[in-house]
């Protein structure tokens, strides 16, 4: 079995320069979808068929898929479904009645691979399996032709049928299963003499019937697995239908979410058990969660482990981060790449860190930021404190050891190092090292100076 993927649209009704096919749904483009749900079938080959924006979809697909042996197919015009696949037939392996050929779409991204081994069964060397589907309205799409008993006659398209053929509601997907051979020869027969002047795939039905050659079909239960992408407004649509298979998911599996239509996991999410998100929650790339997670509000989470009884207040954006059991974050505090929060870590509002260790027990609650750092345990960072880890050409590191106090309102210059146990006065810029058991003070000396008059208004 191979697989020929139709990417070579533009899209005009996108209204984008990005290919079609590489717009996102679920934070993935929607070509990289379709290339999943095939991957967990055994296929020889995956042939994707590019025309606009070829260089664009082929760079994403070397970066960004690993998992699949894909061979790149030119449609240089544009000329119809038919042409395309007529493109990827010298590629195939074997253009016998024996090797079935799957034939998807780079813009239908909700399709299962559930689904397509159930086509697949349908298909055969003497058989064509076609996926179908029921719609209260099939303006624009292909219609299902039968005969008084049932069987498959043809496919019409919406501008060559007539009144009586455009009110059946049975249409066409566009996905099918056919016999190389038998496909390849079809294929060659294709006349353009239709209302868009294109080579129809769908042809190939009636040819397939004339021929004798069985055509089964197989109906989805919900035609929106099977909706294509030519609009922002459609993308939008599989988006949130997406996004409402993925909660359904969650719910089903012991996630409390506090309103389902109000979460978008862009990526791949791991849970434990007892987690609860509250609203308009994003959850981007690789999220591991682990047991009585609770997140609130607003809150932003990418590519993240979050450990056990670990609570994120409102407002948080979380990325690259890894936090261990019993951490709480937030609100309002912004986590950025190789932050690693040990035990029970607590980081409070306005706090920024970056590329920082906190180990067990440390907090930095109100107005800090934190970068290029190692904490150690029971360390306590006062509000208003800043670590001045570069120089606008380099950065340093701030080491803290156990027990350190610093006082609000400090200022840490990298490189420097504070021993455990050591204290910084509040209001203290610190540029030299502090050993164990110092206090730390750097002040101007103050002055009060008597008879000062406030200035006035001229």
């Amino acid at each position: 079995m191979e697989v020929v993927i139709l990417a070579a649209g533009k899209g005009t009704r996108m209204n984008s320069s990005t290919p079609k096919v590489l717009h996102s749904i679920g934070g993935k483009p929607m070509l990289s979808h379709a290339i999943d749900a095939v991957t967990e079938l055994e296929s020889n080959m995956i042939h994707v068929v590019v025309g606009y924006g070829a260089e664009l979809i082929e760079r994403y697909c070397e970066d960004n898929v690993v998992e699949a042996s894909l061979n790149f197919v030119t449609q240089a015009e544009q000329l119809g479904t038919g042409h395309a696949v007529q493109q990827a037939i010298p590629s195939l392996t074997s253009i016998d009645d024996s090797n079935i050929v799957l034939i998807l779409y780079g813009d239908v991204p909700l399709i299962q691979a559930d689904t397509l081994e159930a086509l697949l069964n349908k298909a055969s060397a003497n058989s064509i399996a076609l996926l179908t589907a029921f719609t209260e309205d099939p303006a624009g799409l292909g219609r299902i032709l039968r005969d008084g008993t049932g069987e498959v006659l043809a496919i019409v398209e919406e501008k060559d049928a007539n009144d009586q053929q455009r009110r059946i509601k049975e249409f066409n997907t566009g996905i099918m299963a056919l016999p190389a051979g038998k496909l390849s020869s079809w294929l060659e027969k294709l006349g353009n003499d239709n209302a868009q002047g294109e080579y129809y795939l769908t042809d190939v039905i009636e040819m397939a019937v004339a021929g004798g050659c069985t055509v089964n079909t197989l109906v989805l239960p919900d035609e929106i697995e099977a909706q294509g992408v030519n609009d922002k407004m459609q993308l939008a649509l599989l988006e949130r239908y997406y996004q409402n298979r993925i909660a359904g998911y969650l719910l089903n599996s012991g996630v409390t979410l506090r309103d389902p239509n109000r979460l978008d996991v862009r990526g791949e999410i791991a849970f434990g058990s007892d987690v609860e998100i509250d609203i308009n929650v994003v959850l981007e790339g690789a999220v591991r969660l682990g047991n009585r997670v609770t997140i609130g509000p607003n809150v932003v989470i990418k590519d993240s482990v979050i450990g056990d009884d670990v609570t994120i207040l409102a407002g948080c954006n979380i990325d690259g981060v890894e936090m261990e059991t019993g951490c709480t974050v937030g609100p309002l505090a912004r986590l950025r790449p190789g932050t690693k929060l040990g035990k029970d870590v607590k980081i409070g509002n306005f706090v920024e860190t970056k590329n920082a260790i906190f180990k067990a027990g440390s907090k930095a609650n109100h107005l800090t930021y934190v970068g290029d750092a190692d904490i150690g345990n029971k360390v306590n960072i006062g509000a208003g404190t800043i670590f001045c880890n570069y120089d606008g050409i380099n950065k340093q590191k701030v080491t803290l050891g156990d027990n350190v106090f610093v006082g609000s309102n400090s200022v840490l210059i990298a490189p420097v190092s504070l021993g455990d146990n050591s204290f910084v006065a509040a209001g203290s810029v610190i540029n030299v090292a502090v050993e164990e058991d110092q206090l730390a003070i750097s002040r101007a000396k103050q002055r009060n100076i008597d008879g000062w008059k406030r200035p006035t208004k001229k």
